[in-house]
């Protein structure tokens, strides 16, 4: 044994990790017999049966993944003075349990992992899980990332893991021989034979072989992104190409006699619930797939509990726009009411309630998507719970830098039809929006036209007219235009009028807009209450009235792109002498 090998390898808590597991699976009295025997034919043979190739530690890797990481990933795993690992959560051991039924066991072939956001899923699966099958032979593990970037940055983390850690070196030896195997940016080629491989998730990998074999294990890393939901037209390409692709790559397995003599495919997923018929909601239904989910705050109403009184008040402080100290304030008021306040949390070590809370504040349906795994959030549930609201007089006292006005029409006026929505907007110094009237009528086409340039006479602040082209297929704008240049006062305005079709993305792009709302971030008339009352009430394009939504919706996303052009001052050069 070098030197380096006793000092890093040889440690009092590697012999103390060492004997936990052995334990785990022998018991206490026949762990510290093979301790002790392996140390006596050590010293006899002159070769390290503990921790070397063909030692205690090789055979237990093999048996058990949690020993495997938290032994040769120690560094990535183990809180140490010299490394900025977490203490890790029981889900977390909960997931390698599940994922030793698949590898090790071979009880099953499909796996989902559930996870929030920023849990670790990619550590703890696919990184932890390709290399300790890598270490015993998986001949061709396939892992397929978001992006290419994404793919390149794993390939490199695990090349690095080959060369570099002193663990997996000492007991299987230097798998990196880059003179005779293939290492590249997306791919490497072990010394065992071995092939990792990863791809992006606009790749297809039908027919990918490794010396004539298929892949052995294929992980889909966070592959489903925001544009996989947009439409059911992309939800059903996403299952498709998983169904009709990914699953076809692998290989079943293989009987004779009754007897499983070769196992199949493993498949390995990893994301998040962002709808309730996405890719990950999908698979969660179907039996044949071993599941974990998880939520980052383990309560069964977060929507509740962050509109009780200390949470609400809590928020009324955090988002306080007059104050500088807002957010130390907010955190001081969470410390002097921490045991109203405190709830349970997935990994305790990673988050805190008062992260967790600003980050709901800010987008409560991302926070869903991303953190809850929350299926129905965009499905007959509520988007906007509560308005930060001024009088109109108080508002108007307010300097802005721009000002626009964005309409939603609707051709019939009858009482189940939909409203024609307007909404006037500016644009206050701290980007914050302010709906200086938001109103939704129903009225003919030319008496339509005549309100909406009352409006436009009323605010004379307005720059912009963005008008939903779907209805009227630009007559409404054509005809604003039309009588604004009839008009003495109005064409000299300069008014940018034009129309945009609204797609079917709609939806995802209101609920995006949510935390803004939620949070006092766009701030509205409190004597508009029918318009807020609509938006409250949005629950979905397929659910009640969006018309208030919509225009809101419009409004904040084309407000920040408008040009101001600043007036030119004209002073005397005196003044730089």
């Amino acid at each position: 044994m070098n030197t380096i090998s006793n000092e890093l390898i040889h440690t009092k808590e590697n012999l103390q990790l060492l004997a936990k597991y052995l334990t785990k699976m022998f018991g206490k009295d026949k762990a510290m017999q093979l301790i002790k025997e392996h140390q006596e034919k050590s010293k006899k043979n002159k070769q390290d049966y503990l921790f070397g190739s063909n030692s205690l530690a090789h055979e237990l890797g093999k048996r058990d993944l949690e020993f495997f990481c938290m032994y040769y990933l120690q560094d990535t795993f183990v809180p140490k003075p010299n490394n900025l690992a977490r203490k890790l959560s029981p889900t977390h051991f909960e997931c390698w349990d599940l994922l030793s039924d698949c590898f090790i066991k071979d009880l099953f072939d499909k796996v989902i992992l559930c996870l929030p956001r920023g849990f670790a899923k990619t550590t703890l699966t696919t990184f932890a899980g390709t290399i300790r099958n890598a270490c015993y032979n998986a001949f061709y593990q396939i892992i397929i990332g978001k992006t290419e970037a994404d793919a390149q940055d794993f390939i490199f983390d695990v090349r690095k893991q080959f060369e570099e850690n002193p663990y997996i070196i000492h007991t299987f030896g230097e798998l990196i021989d880059t003179r005779r195997f293939t290492v590249n940016k997306n791919e490497i080629h072990l010394a065992n034979n071995c092939k990792i491989h990863a791809l992006s998730s606009n790749s297809s990998i039908r027919g990918k072989k490794h010396m004539g074999k298929r892949p052995t294990h294929i992980y889909l890393d966070d592959t489903q992104g925001m544009s996989d939901i947009i439409t059911q037209e992309s939800k059903q390409k996403k299952m498709e190409v998983y169904q009709k692709d990914i699953l076809y790559s692998g290989d079943e397995p293989v009987y004779r006699n009754g007897k499983k003599i070769k196992a199949g495919t493993k498949f390995i997923i990893s994301g998040t619930v962002l709808a309730k018929d996405c890719f990950i909601s999908r698979l969660l239904e179907n039996p044949q797939y071993k599941s974990i989910v998880g939520r980052a705050i383990l309560v069964d109403d977060i929507d509740k509990m962050f509109s009780n009184k200390y949470w609400s008040k809590f928020k009324e402080i955090y988002y306080d726009n007059k104050n500088k100290f807002a957010e130390s304030d907010a955190l001081d008021y969470y410390q002097q009411n921490e045991s109203e306040m405190k709830f349970p949390i997935l990994w305790e070590d990673k988050w805190t309630p008062t992260e967790l809370a600003i980050k709901y504040f800010g987008d409560p349906t991302a926070f869903k998507q991303e953190m809850m795994n929350d299926a129905d959030i965009l499905t007959g549930s509520k988007c906007f719970f509560n308005t930060k609201k001024m009088k109109r007089e108080e508002m108007e006292k307010l300097e802005f830098d721009r000002t626009m006005m964005t309409i939603d029409c609707a051709v019939e006026t009858e009482e189940q039809h939909d409203y024609t929505s307007v909404c006037i907007g500016s644009r206050g110094e701290t980007g914050h929006r302010y709906i200086r009237e938001g109103l939704l009528y129903k009225k003919e086409f030319d008496d339509s036209i005549d309100t909406v340039i009352d409006l436009i006479r009323k605010y004379d602040d307005i720059t912009h007219v963005l008008v939903e082209k779907n209805t009227f297929q630009g007559r409404f704008e054509a005809e604003l235009n039309k009588l604004i240049q009839k008009d003495e006062i109005l064409k000299k305005r300069n008014l940018q009028i034009w129309g945009e079709r609204q797609y079917s993305n709609k939806e995802n792009r209101i609920r995006s807009m949510s935390g803004k709302v939620n949070n006092g971030f766009i701030i509205f008339c409190e004597e508009d209450k029918q318009y807020i009352d609509q938006i409250l009430d949005y629950q979905g394009s397929k659910i009640g009235h969006d018309d208030a939504a919509d225009t809101l919706e419009m409004l904040d996303a084309h407000i920040d792109d408008i040009e101001v052009i600043q007036s030119i001052r004209i002073f005397d050069k005196k003044l730089l002498f």
